[in-house]
């Protein structure tokens, strides 16, 4: 058996398929007119960018605007300027083929992206080898690999799926895939969950262990991979394989039901989202608002920050898309794990205590402004909520507030209109400001309580560092005393409480969330009607009963003990 992580969900049983790379075999040579190895190259960017052009109209037509967009971004690399003219400066001052330059430029981009902390820019890496295979397969005049050909059902096994790959998957034919490398974030796993396939990534060795041919259960419901099952095991997964299709079509009735407890008790189920392509989900997973909008990925994948039309644009395009649902918009999150290539920031030995979020855009208050004006302008086309991330203390929320007030004077100023009911709260994820809850609490509209950070800061312990990994728990009763403060401060001053960080999804952590009084839960889309069952089987009176238990206890075990004891 061969252990990976879970990219998108589901159970396939089909013979494998393995997609192997192509050797694209380089080498240095000396040329002797630099310039018409330059015009061969341009010409293999043109080319490269007809062939995106056409992947990303069939992407469009068969995927939808999401995945579509991933080619644009492919586009706006392969014409990029900070790829193209280091290679023909290496053309022209070394006098070497462009096949060569290429590779070079290449690996320098791809090393710096792979050693970056940034789980999502480090796999935009894959992004990269996409576009320079492509130049270099027509530079070399190779034909690539073509997913598109496959003619029998199949699992697909890859070091590594493309986007331009995932693109040419049929999922009447291909039935699932499995990859070396990877995660969550990778775009192929992102494409994977829109065409709704079956997917385990980042395996390390599915490549070397699985020959073509042979028959695998793919089970991405935990992360697991059978090569050649017995008949027993094909039979079980096969019963598997129907019970998850039934259950995943009985969850649907819940779609536009409200989350009630088994006692009429209502909280809302909201989304967390990364760009307005997520909307799509949002909707088809029956989501009562979204929870949290990252509007960092708004700035990602670019050269340069986005304008702020671009910005008003998509955050409309969110608003207007929820129907007035709730939306909670964080503002610019940059910083710790995320960066953005054309932002210098300074070298720090605590990125994710230093420089970032809320205490970048006070000082950098251009960069705040714009997304400031985008923001509100946007307000008036649906139930906007503003949301300022990593608040420490009163003075930076004063701040942040103060400016946004400034920012809508000078846009009525201007005669735009601006909603007059925008909420503006502030994230919970730094342990000062839960201590301060009651104080922070008479000048905010709402909470929402950032959990992935507050765990990191309350524990003191890196959540991307493997060695203290085991200090990532959400149902330690320090932190279960913290979110009650947070609550119970908001409750008395009549404010609301969110919570948006991957302890809203878990099924453990839901019950004694709802027994200390959260309001919102917001999660990953495909996690909403799966929660919203659970919660239906709930009763408010016990879980409040639970919770003051679970909050009583010594360590995260006996809280653990205490909730299966309690849900059975």
């Amino acid at each position: 058996m061969i252990k990976g992580i879970v990219a998108s969900n589901g159970i396939a049983i089909a013979p494998a398929y393995k997609l192997e790379e192509i050797k694209l075999d380089i080498t240095k040579q000396v040329i002797s007119n630099p310039e018409e190895e330059c015009a061969r190259f341009s010409a293999a960017i043109e080319e490269a960018s007809n062939q995106l052009e056409i992947i990303r109209q069939q992407a469009f037509e068969t995927m939808g605007e999401e995945q579509a967009k991933i080619f644009e971004a492919h586009l706006l690399v392969v014409k990029d300027p900070e790829l193209i003219e280091p290679v023909k400066s290496k053309v022209m001052e070394e006098k070497v083929n462009a096949e060569f330059a290429v590779k070079e430029i290449r690996d320098q981009f791809v090393m710096i992206f792979e050693n970056m902390d940034n789980e999502y820019m480090k796999e935009r890496a894959s992004d990269i080898r996409d576009v320079t295979n492509r130049l270099l397969s027509i530079l070399m005049n190779v034909k690539s690999n073509d997913p598109s050909l496959i003619s029998e059902e199949s699992i697909l096994i890859a070091n590594d799926l493309t986007p331009s790959d995932t693109a040419g998957i049929n999922p009447e034919i291909v039935k699932g895939f499995i990859t070396n490398i990877g995660g969550r974030t990778s775009h192929s796993a992102i494409m994977a969950r829109s065409l709704e396939l079956p997917a385990v990534v980042g395996t390390k060795t599915v490549m070397e262990s699985i020959q073509d041919g042979d028959l695998i259960i793919l089970d991405a419901l935990n992360g697991e991979v059978i090569i050649n099952p017995t008949d027993e095991q094909i039979v079980h997964y096969k019963d598997l394989k129907a019970n998850y299709e039934q259950e995943q079509e009985e969850l649907k009735v819940l779609k536009d039901q409200p989350t009630l407890t088994n006692d009429d008790y209502h909280v809302e189920l909201a989304a967390n989202i990364g760009t307005p392509n997520d909307l799509k989900g949002v909707i088809s997973h029956g989501a009562e608002g979204i929870g949290l909008f990252r509007t960092e990925f708004l700035y990602m994948n670019r050269s340069d920050f986005p304008t702020e039309e671009e910005q008003f644009k998509a955050y409309q395009k969110v608003l207007k898309g929820m129907n007035g649902k709730p939306v909670v918009i964080r503002t610019l999150d940059i910083g710790g794990d995320k960066e953005l290539p054309y932002l210098k920031m300074p070298k720090e030995l605590n990125p994710f205590l230093g420089y970032r979020a809320i205490r970048l855009c006070l000082d950098r208050r251009e960069i705040f402004k714009t997304q400031l004006r985008a923001l509100l302008r946007a307000s008036t086309y649906g139930s906007l909520r503003i949301m300022f991330p990593m608040i420490a203390t009163i003075q930076e929320f004063k701040d942040a507030k103060t400016l946004l007030n400034d920012v809508k004077q000078e846009l009525l100023d201007e005669g735009i209109q601006v909603s007059d009911r925008i909420q503006i709260g502030m994230m919970v994820e730094i342990p000062s400001a839960a201590l301060l809850a009651d104080q922070f609490a008479k000048i905010v509209d709402f909470f929402s309580i950032g959990t992935n950070d507050l765990i990191q800061y309350t524990f003191a312990a890196d959540r991307m560092n493997e060695h203290v990994s085991y200090l990532y728990q959400p149902l330690n009763p320090s932190l279960l005393r913290l979110i009650k403060l947070v609550i119970d401060a908001a409750h008395k001053e009549g404010k609301w409480v969110g919570m948006c960080g991957e302890m809203a999804g878990d099924e453990l952590a839901v019950p004694v969330l709802l027994g200390l009084g959260l309001d919102e839960f917001s999660m990953s889309a495909t996690s909403i009607l799966k929660t919203r069952k659970l919660i239906k089987k709930l009763n408010m009176k016990d879980m409040n009963k639970l919770a003051n238990k679970a909050a009583d206890q010594s360590t995260t075990d006996e809280v653990v003990n205490l909730v299966n004891d309690s849900i059975k």
